[in-house]
């Protein structure tokens, strides 16, 4: 069974030290959610986890890859919550873009994502007419086309209204239940099954 396994390990931010020693492990089915207060960690652990930023100290391994090796990275899907969009760009050619960032995915798959998170009709809108909402989602149908095995997710429900993060929870749920794995951040409800909580 596929495993992430975060040992021993240290984040420092200028004078202040966010953790440290911090050990557990997510397997294939498992949904962890991490928690803490503004300024703990949370979105320092998810970027580590990503390979974006640096420990000071441990080690992070996903199937025995070690983090920033071309096998790890490979597994790994990262969405930060301030992600951005060209405003220029309609929703399916932003999403074009960020999908180019690992592999190049056709189009109609593309437009069928977009579909999938609620926005049927705005693949040619320009993303300067679209809400905040319909914005992030544009972001959040890379959920739909992501191939990797581990999602590090920091607020994923940020500018949702209801039945936007039902829909982001269901596939959540899905990618699990496919033998994928998440962990991600949020100061919001989160219905999401099972879920195991790992506070910083």
């Amino acid at each position: 069974m596929s495993s992430l396994v975060i040992d021993k390990l240290e984040c420092q931010r200028g004078y202040s030290q966010l953790f440290t020693n911090l050990c557990f492990q997510v397997n294939a089915q498992e949904v962890v959610r991490i928690t803490g207060t503004n300024g703990s960690g949370k979105t320092s652990l998810l970027k580590i986890l990503a390979g974006i930023n640096t420990q000071e100290q441990g080690c992070v391994t996903f199937d025995q890859n070690v983090v920033k090796s071309d096998a790890y990275q490979q597994e790994v899907f990262y969405l930060g919550h301030q992600a951005a969009l060209s405003a220029e760009l309609s929703s399916l050619e932003n999403l074009e873009f960020l999908s180019a960032l690992n592999q190049p995915v056709a189009r109609e798959v593309l437009i069928q994502a977009l579909e999938d998170i609620g926005l049927k009709g705005y693949a040619d809108e320009p993303c300067a007419n679209l809400s905040a909402g319909q914005k992030r989602r544009v972001i959040l149908a890379s959920l739909f086309i992501s191939k990797a095995k581990v999602w590090l997710l920091d607020e994923p429900f940020t500018a949702l209204d209801p039945k936007g993060i039902k829909i982001v929870e269901s596939r959540i749920a899905q990618h699990c239940a496919n033998g994928g794995l998440c962990l991600f951040t949020t100061h919001q409800d989160s219905a999401l099954p099972n879920q195991r909580m790992i506070a910083l």
